[in-house]
């Protein structure tokens, strides 16, 4: 079992960052990979950044490319997204989750989730 919540959202004004935190209780958090997911008002789900159990391999939605960057910090239990050159369009309810690999890339699905974090950039 692996509860998560999220944290460090806020309001943001056009080019500018945020980082966002996922802490994750429990001792199978590494072995998750953990992924970012967003969804704006009358939207679907989507997926917005992942990272391996090891942090080997990296994957980003097109929509976020080069200026969202996740990390995590297996000792901590934590997963981060760093989100630099903020954009209107950026605002969303920030999920994290854990699961799969697969889940999380292909069907924007995982086994755990957050309760999410309210981003909200100004033009």
């Amino acid at each position: 079992q692996v509860q998560l919540v999220e944290s460090g959202g806020g309001l943001v004004q056009a080019g500018g960052s945020l980082r966002l935190s996922c802490a994750a209780s429990g001792r199978t958090f590494s072995s998750y990979t953990m992924g970012w997911f967003r969804q704006a008002p009358g939207k679907e789900r989507e997926f917005v950044a992942a990272i391996t159990w090891n942090g080997g391999r990296l994957y980003y939605g097109d929509s976020v490319k080069g200026r969202f960057t996740i990390s995590r910090d297996n000792a901590k239990n934590t997963v981060y997204l760093q989100m630099n050159s903020l954009k209107p369009e950026d605002t969303a309810v920030y999920y994290c989750a854990a699961g799969e690999l697969r889940d999380i890339i292909y069907r924007a699905t995982g086994d755990y989730w957050g309760q999410g974090t309210q981003v909200t950039v100004s033009s």
